[in-house]
């Protein structure tokens, strides 16, 4: 038990590695491995699908008569599920994929077959060039100006990016404060027009007044000409307007939200009747007593 646990075995001092008889193999013996479907398969024999990845116990061979740049090429041979009948499957190295030779038809090989004939197809144009030069003539003038109008795209985007670069954010900031000073000095003056024009008080221009850069004379607030004591007056005035104005308004709203509610004779309180009719009765009830 010990002898099978050590790496190093005795040899005797007769010993002669001559001596030992070589096994000879055949040129093509095949080996079992253990085989994973490549692809997606259908049996010629008896229609069975059989799905990628299923795994077969399959005999393998080296053939010797194909090889690709120096990579040797493999054959493997497998048996239906259903029928036992042989399929035999190639290595191909040049597709990097598997070709299916005999016992079965490969399943979804579309993109497989559209690049194959995309390749015949420039094998073909190349063919035809060689053979006429005006094509090819053709075909380097196509190119040649496919290639100035993508180095003009691409000067076009350069100039682009260049002018996006030279824009200043300060500048266009500077300008968008101004254009919004400009707006809310217009709407000063907008309302102080509305306030005069409903209280009836008029515009009063002088000599004096301040001038802008434009030339547009700006026009005095009313409050700055009036006197202290007519300034107060003036404010008490209109703080009483605008309270009339929005009590006016408030009773106008209520009103549009108030029904009346019709009076029906049932509702009519049985005292109503008046005090004189009552007496009266009392006075015909006195005189029948007597």
């Amino acid at each position: 038990m010990g002898e099978r646990k050590v790496l190093n075995k005795y040899y005797p001092p007769d010993f002669d590695p001559t001596k030992i008889p070589k096994l000879k193999l055949p040129k093509d013996r095949q080996y079992v491995v253990r085989l994973m479907a490549p692809f997606s398969m259908r049996c010629t024999t008896c229609g069975e699908y059989i799905y990628k990845g299923k795994k077969f116990n399959s005999r393998k061979e080296t053939v010797w008569d194909q090889e690709y740049l120096g990579i040797r090429i493999y054959r493997f041979y497998i048996r239906c599920t259903r029928c036992i009948s042989e399929i035999i499957i190639k290595t191909d190295p040049q597709n990097t994929d598997y070709v299916c030779e005999n016992g079965a038809v490969r399943n979804f090989q579309a993109e497989r077959l559209a690049i194959m004939a995309a390749e015949e197809s420039e094998k073909l144009k190349e063919n035809e060039e060689a053979e006429n030069p005006m094509l090819a003539l053709e075909r380097r003038t196509k190119e040649s100006k496919q290639e100035i109008d993508v180095l003009d795209a691409l000067e076009g985007i350069k100039d682009q990016n260049s002018r996006l670069e030279q824009v200043n954010v300060g500048q266009i900031l500077d300008g968008y404060c101004e254009v919004k000073k400009e707006d809310v000095s217009r709407g000063e003056i907008e309302d102080e027009k509305l306030i005069r024009e409903h209280f009836g008080q008029k515009n009063i221009v002088d000599e004096n007044d301040d001038v802008d850069t434009n030339g547009v004379r700006k026009k005095r607030s009313l409050e700055s000409e009036l006197l202290p004591e007519e300034k107060r007056c003036y404010v008490e005035e209109v703080k009483l307007k605008s309270e009339e104005i929005s009590r006016k308004s408030y009773k106008s709203k209520l009103q549009s939200f108030v029904i009346k509610k019709p009076v029906t004779r049932a509702e009519i309180p049985a005292d109503s009747t008046p005090k004189g009719l009552l007496k009266l009765g009392d006075y015909t009830s006195d005189t029948e007593s007597d």
